[in-house]
This record gives structure tokens, sequence and C-alpha cells, in this order.
């Protein structure tokens, strides 16, 4: 028999304890708990437990890697270029994707399209799309503002997990996008939609069918006002992708991975939000720069390259400089931790004799891309010493390197790809450090200190 038990769940990383606790043990969250009622067998489990959607769990036995098939298309494009690069190449049959954004971000946009592409062309799949928070007339407007073709789309507007896993055990499809995961209910846990029990237990419960059943899956889930995706963080352990949406600017949209079992997590992806939906942008390289007239540059700007997996930006640091108010400065950083910019006006005041402790610093990047690569050290340190001494750099120059508490500028690695991408867009000079390997297409400028780096800018012309 079945008996109801109360407990209580960190909503943050799913700690269960019998009683309520003001502070979680595991991640520190507080006032964090929230009571679940669920219920509890006296028997024990043995072989053929029921599984949470009332079957018979499969039995498998141990068989030699060699024996196991990989069958053709194992990996297969879903047809955007940037989603593709940012999962490794491909989606994974049998594979769990959690995808998260803030709302309106444009993440049931970007799964519609996804679909759109892998159901038609010439080697189309079946795909399902669940929705839980829109009806199926409101979905399909939206399909055919942005262009889709509907036929290529089945949908299913009901989240009971016992009916979604009937579904997926009769149709069979190739690709399924669950809009959203904290709509997802299962009748046997006595607790709403939204829970983390009912998270927990339904996100189980379909990864191991998708896997089965080989059908790539993708979890939309929304995200707290920390910007993490709701909902216990063992979450992220279920799944094998684990992707972030994040808005860059106006229309511009970034898609970076957290987690990737079959691919790296340093690749980015760029997107455009249009009236037609979202489009990839192919050649990013100087994508982050503002345009502005030749000339002078205004004082406080910074060019460097940043790489990003297996490509190459061209990026632009922002820094000003104003008198603080009331005797305490402060530092505005949101595209720059703003440790890093502490730490590196400290370095710049102790070491390059450059006055900032009574100044209020705002820095930013342009294009609002989150920049946390050491090599930005230096340009950083360049903006601050440009803003507050009003002073503007070298218009076609482009610096990286890391800063030490010593005040050395130390090197960075990927220094031929960073001057490639640096003289394609028109650059003529690098300031790099002195042990730096680079390649002959830009004027070098060499450096061991931030206090020579400073110095060899005043000189140029």
């Amino acid at each position: 028999m079945k008996e109801l038990v109360a407990r209580f769940v960190c909503s943050q990383c799913g700690r269960v304890e019998s009683k309520w606790l003001g502070r979680c043990p595991d991640c520190g969250s507080w006032n964090s708990f929230t009571e679940e009622v669920v219920r509890q067998s006296s028997r024990k489990s043995g072989k053929g437990s029921p599984s949470a959607t009332g079957g018979v769990e499969n039995v498998q036995k141990p068989r030699s890697l060699s024996s196991v098939v990989v069958e053709p298309e194992f990996r297969f494009k879903t047809g955007i270029t940037e989603l593709d690069r940012v999962l490794g190449g491909g989606v994974m049959r049998g594979s769990a994707i959690l995808l998260g954004g803030e709302p309106g971000i444009g993440k049931s946009t970007l799964m519609l399209q996804v679909l759109a592409t892998c159901g038609g062309g010439p080697s189309a799949r079946k795909t399902l799309y669940v929705s839980g928070e829109e009806s199926p007339g409101q979905v399909r407007l939206r399909a055919e503002r942005l262009g889709l073709a509907l036929d290529s789309i089945m949908i299913f507007c009901d989240t009971r997990l016992e009916e979604l896993t009937k579904i997926l055990q009769e149709e069979k499809p190739s690709v399924v996008v669950i809009d959203s995961l904290q709509t997802l209910s299962a009748a046997d846990i006595p607790s709403v939609a939204g829970s983390v029990n009912q998270i927990r237990a339904c996100s189980m419960e379909l990864v191991s069918i998708a896997k089965q059943l080989g059908i790539a899956l993708f979890l939309i889930g929304h995200v707290t006002k920390e910007g993490m995706i709701a909902g216990p963080k063992v979450i992220e352990h279920m799944v094998d992708t684990v992707l972030y949406f994040d808005q860059a600017g106006t229309g511009v949209r970034l898609i970076r991975a957290a987690k990737n079992r079959f691919g790296s997590v340093d690749e980015i992806g760029i997107f455009l939000m249009t009236a037609t939906g979202l489009e990839a942008v192919r050649d990013p390289a100087g994508f982050f720069i503002s345009e502005r007239p030749a000339g002078a540059l205004p004082p406080g700007i910074a060019y460097t390259a940043v790489v990003e997996g297996t490509r190459t930006f061209l990026v632009e640091i922002q820094a000003l400089c104003v008198p603080a108010k009331g005797g305490f400065s402060r530092v505005y950083s949101d595209r720059i931790d703003t440790a890093r910019v502490t730490r590196v006006a400290a370095v710049l005041e102790r070491h390059a004799a450059v006055r900032l402790n009574d100044q209020d610093i705002y820095v930013n990047v342009a294009g609002g891309m989150k920049l946390s690569e050491v090599s930005i050290e230096l340009p950083l340190a360049l903006a601050l010493w440009s803003a507050v001494t009003g002073k503007s750099l070298p218009e076609k120059l482009v610096s990286f390197g890391e800063l030490s508490l010593a005040g050395e500028v130390r090197s960075v690695g990927f220094g031929d790809k960073r001057e490639k991408a640096a003289a394609d867009m028109g650059f003529k000079r690098v300031l790099a450090p002195t042990n730096m390997t680079m390649g002959k297409q830009l004027a070098i400028c060499r450096c061991t200190a931030v206090k020579d780096a400073i110095t060899a800018c005043s000189q140029m012309k």
C-alpha cells in the first residue's frame, strides 16, 4: 500500500529534508524549502517494478561494447547552422537537450523552426511539438507568421505524463519539443505542475523514454531572476546538453552551452530576431564592433580579439570614469565581471600610477556580448587609462594579454588566430606580450608590463 508522506524539498538544488529548514545545507539558499506531499510505498520494488507511468520498465542485460550497433545518421543536422555548431555538429538521437532563457526571448520560435527544418526536405523526420502554454490555434498563427511548413509539425497539447508517454510510444517521433518543462505533471505525484517533485519525476521519465526510443528530446525551461533555469539543479544532470538563450542587444540573441556531452562548451551561436523568426549570423567576426566614421577614437575605447570555440570575434570594450559622488567609488559592469574590473583598476593604480580610487567606473562591451576570457585584461586596462586621462588610443590598434598582480602582461593562446581576425577587419597594429607567438600580418608592438603598454600607446601616432 501507499501512504501520503510530507517532506520538504529545496527548490534550487533538490535536497530533501523531513522538516523545514531556513537555509539549505547543500546550496546555501535561504527560504528555498517547499513542502511536497508524495506517496510512499511500503513494498520494496523488485524485478519488473512499475514506472511513473504505470507501465513495466524494460530489463536489460549487460553486453559487450563491441556488440552495440550505431545506426546511420546517429547525429543529424537541425538545418540551423548556429544551433548545430553549439550542439557539436548536430543533434544526437536519444539525447535530451535543456534550453533555458528569459520569457519572450525566442525559445518557442527557435524550436518551431527546428521542427520545421527537421520535418521537411528529402530527409524528413517525424516531429512533435508538445505545447502546455499555448493552444493549437496560437501555435499555428505563430508558425504561419514565420512562414513555416505546417504539415511538417505535429502538435499535442496535453502535458499529462501518462498521455504523453503513450503518444511517444505509439507515434515514435524523431524530434520532440516540450514547451515547457514547468507544465508537465504526473498523476502519481500529489503536487501541482511546476513543483520540484513534478519536474524531477517527469524529466527522468521522459529522458528514459527518449533514450529507449531514440528520440531527440528538447525541453524548454524558464529561468529565475538570477538567470538560472528554474527547478532543481538535478535536472541539468539528467540531460545531455544544457543551452542558455541570452539577449545581447536589440534583436541579437546568443546561445551558449553550459554542458554538452557530445561537443564543446566553448562555441557560441549568434542569431538576429527578424519578422520571419531567428536568422543565423554566418560571419560574425566584426559583428560586435561599433561603426563610426574614420578619425580619432573617443577616449575609453579599446579593441581586442576573443576566441570562442572555433571562431574569433573582434569586440569593443568601452570604459567611462567620472568623479565619485559622496566619497565612495563604485564599479558598474554588466558584460565583464565586476571583480575583474576592480582587480585591473587596482593593478593600474599600483603599477602604472593611474589614480582610479576616487572615480566611478562604468564598463561596457559593444553589442552586449559577455566576456570572460583572460585576454581582455590588457585592453580593459588601456580603456580605463584612456577614459580617466581623456587620451584616445590609436584607431587601428588591437591588443590582448593577461595582467598579473605584479603588473606584468602575460601571454595568451591563439595569437595567430587573433592576429588574422584583426587583419581581416582592417586593423594595422597589435599590442601583445613579449613572449606571445604571433604571425606577420600586422605591425607588432611588444610589452612586458602594463606601464610599458601605456607608454607605447602614448607614443603611437
